[in-house]
């Protein structure tokens, strides 16, 4: 068989195909529901004010507006993504799985899914924070913090697992610095001075390398992953 045939016996879906179910899948979903949609995508609400409608339970919106609006008040900005309302929105879809959970207080599911991933060190799960940050893990005194998607905690202070949320995504971004041009992209670096985020007191390469399995698995892919 010649590389035609060859392709159309492919076992496995491809993403595009994926992408449009899931398109289709929300649109069918948001007109069932009577929701107001784009114009032009009738798999996205008609604007980013109505992010509550992408959400399934209303508990878990309640939640999420409260909670947001509880670490604004804390001096603690809870980033919606600008893409909320979409209905392929990876922070959506973390909400409608992980948000039930969080409300019921039954973690259960996720520490059978995790055990079934081989995550060791895995006891119990008591708590859960969406869109988790700290400002000194990387010395971040300015901007917008590194967020993660979701935090998982057994009682003690600090998180214990951490979750990054994907759904129709290809790819995780890269360094904001290296895609403006500002960067020739070396990696591994030979002075770490010659890296802008380094060189304003950003710790990511100092805690690339006192992780060394990170490390080295950061020195072998060219792409810098996007801490800024």
């Amino acid at each position: 068989m010649n590389s035609r045939q060859l392709a159309q016996r492919w076992p496995f879906p491809r993403h595009k195909i994926f992408e449009k179910q899931l398109r289709k899948a929300a649109a069918d979903w948001f007109k069932r529901k009577g929701f107001s949609i784009h114009p032009r995508m009738p798999y996205c609400l008609r604007s980013w004010d109505e992010w509550k409608n992408n959400i399934i339970l209303k508990e878990v919106a309640l939640y999420i507006e409260d909670f947001k609006e509880r670490c604004e008040n804390d001096g603690k900005p809870f980033p919606l993504h600008k893409y909320v309302h979409h209905g392929l929105s990876s922070q959506a879809m973390a909400f409608n799985l992980i948000g039930p959970l969080i409300i019921r207080s039954d973690f259960a599911p996720l520490i059978q899914i995790l055990k079934k991933k081989n995550i060791e060190n895995l006891k119990q799960i008591t708590s859960a924070n969406f869109e988790y940050e700290d400002r000194a893990v990387f010395n971040e005194d300015s901007g917008q913090p590194t967020s993660i998607d979701i935090a998982l905690k057994n009682g003690d202070e600090h998180p214990i697992i951490f979750i990054e949320s994907k759904l129709v995504e290809k790819e995780f971004g890269g360094c904001s610095v290296f895609a403006g041009g500002d960067c020739n992209g070396k990696n591994p670096i030979p002075d770490k001075q010659q890296c802008y985020l380094h060189y304003i007191g950003r710790k990511y390469w100092e805690l690339m390398e006192k992780y060394n399995e990170a490390g080295r698995s950061c020195r072998n892919c060219f792409t810098a992953c996007d801490f800024s």
